[in-house]
């Protein structure tokens, strides 16, 4: 055994090893590559031994977290994959939460909610801490407490010298600005310090069916009626065989009366659904809707207005595929509130003027489908980018990263890149390369 293995506290995992397949298998089933090494790291001196060993035998690195990413580019194919699973833990500390780079989104609800507490995390339990919020982390609550990156108070990084460093607002503070919104391209955090709201433990989501062919008139209303809606309420819509409209309400149920008297000028639905229900259960309603073990792809945009045009563009979706059982679904998802009062130097994320972000996604299980299924979703995205500018980083698919920010805020992440990673040791990422 190396030096490096003898002093390691966490587990190695090579081809052949029990528990190999099972730590490279990600979210996306399309992704089947094969690392030469992966290491479970189970204390922060195991991540610094990592990058230094990568770095000694020229693997490249691949950092997983919740293994979500779409790209799957955490598994690096005859590299190195640093898996920080093991460093999943969540502790709170009045109105403060100290949460391991590996956790779970439903790890850091379950801890914080006993208090009744929370913080802005994405709509799937089983999503990566760290991969949601160094790319953002739009969810229910952004609209009440901004994007989960703007509740981060400090975070612990491993770079890739091999140093640990926090970054805080007064501490490495270019560095604590790049982090909220970068991606992970500078390092690999390892502990994330986030501030918590009494929320509360419960919420509400109303929803109104329509036929697509008459849709139109009453997806005009609801957007309308978003640009004046309270900030417990995230307005969505989704469309698949029908349109769905409505809105989530983070909050007590009761003060979202007076919008759901409002949602009658919506029309007449085929169907409505007003629910009350926990917070924790909302944080988990879509997990068996983005599940492990699909072959996913999916396209985004961000909308700085919602026209009348891009709403017919919206509902069109494009051409059906003879091949296909339909169409993919589509969504929107409404932002504005306290997401756009950060002012947008302040951190990396770019784009906080959007008004709605764009969706349309797939998952299927037949590799034959796969060319077949990603076209479908590219035809759907295509009839809503004359309506678009920029995406949401952590959305990004087969898009350049340059979508993903105004050019001069690009040109300080290049800058940032140079002194925290000049050779680009962290490219496994929808990367910001320090060459330009």
């Amino acid at each position: 055994m190396t030096t490096t293995e003898t002093a390691f506290d966490g587990q190695f995992l090579q081809p052949g090893d029990a528990g190999y397949d099972q730590a490279r298998t990600v979210w996306n089933a399309m992704v089947d590559r094969r690392p030469r090494l992966i290491l479970r790291c189970a204390t922060v001196a195991d991540v610094v031994r990592a990058v230094r060993l990568a770095r000694e035998r020229d693997l490249e690195i691949g950092v997983r977290c919740g293994g979500h990413s779409g790209l799957g580019l955490a598994v690096p194919e005859d590299g190195l994959m640093i898996d920080l699973t093991p460093l999943n833990g969540v502790r709170v500390e009045g109105r403060r939460a100290r949460v391991g780079g590996g956790a779970l989104l439903g790890e850091l609800d379950r801890a914080a909610q006993r208090h009744g507490l929370a913080t802005t995390a994405g709509n799937v339990s089983h999503t990566g801490v760290g991969g949601l919020t160094l790319g953002g982390g739009m969810g229910w609550l952004a609209r009440q407490y901004g994007l989960a990156c703007d509740n981060v108070l400090s975070f612990q990084v491993v770079t890739a010298e091999g140093a640990v460093v926090r970054a805080s607002a007064t501490e490495n503070p270019e560095l604590f600005w790049g982090l909220r919104g970068d991606g992970g391209n500078f390092g690999i955090v390892t502990e994330f310090e986030f501030a918590l709201h009494a929320v509360g433990t419960r919420a509400l989501v109303a929803e109104y069916d329509f036929p697509v062919e008459r849709a139109a008139a009453a997806m005009r209303t609801w957007r309308d009626l978003s640009h004046e809606a309270p900030r417990q309420a995230t307005f969505t819509a989704s469309l698949g065989k029908k349109l769905e409209v409505g809105f989530v309400w983070v909050g007590d149920p009761a003060a979202a009366q007076p919008l759901l008297h409002r949602m009658r000028a919506l029309g007449h639905p085929l169907e409505s659904r007003v629910r009350e229900l926990s917070y924790l259960d909302l944080q988990q309603r879509d997990d068996q809707t983005g599940r492990h073990a699909l072959r996913r792809y999916s396209k985004a945009h961000y909308l700085p207005e919602l026209s009348d045009a891009a709403i017919d563009a919206f509902l069109s979706r494009g051409v059906d595929d003879p091949r296909l059982p339909g169409l993919p679904n589509a969504s929107l998802q409404a932002y504005g509130g306290a997401i756009a009062d950060v002012a947008d130097e302040d951190t990396a994320f770019g784009y906080r003027g959007t008004k709605f972000e764009y969706g349309t996604g797939i998952g299927w299980t037949d590799p034959a489908e796969d060319e077949a299924r990603m076209a479908a979703a590219r035809r759907s995205a295509r009839a809503l980018e004359p309506f678009a500018h920029g995406v949401y980083f952590n959305s990004l698919s087969d898009d350049r990263i340059q979508r993903a920010f105004p050019p001069a805020k690009l040109a300080r992440l290049t800058a940032l890149k140079r002194v925290y990673d000049p050779q680009n040791v962290f490219h496994l990422n929808p990367n910001i390369d320090p060459r330009g």
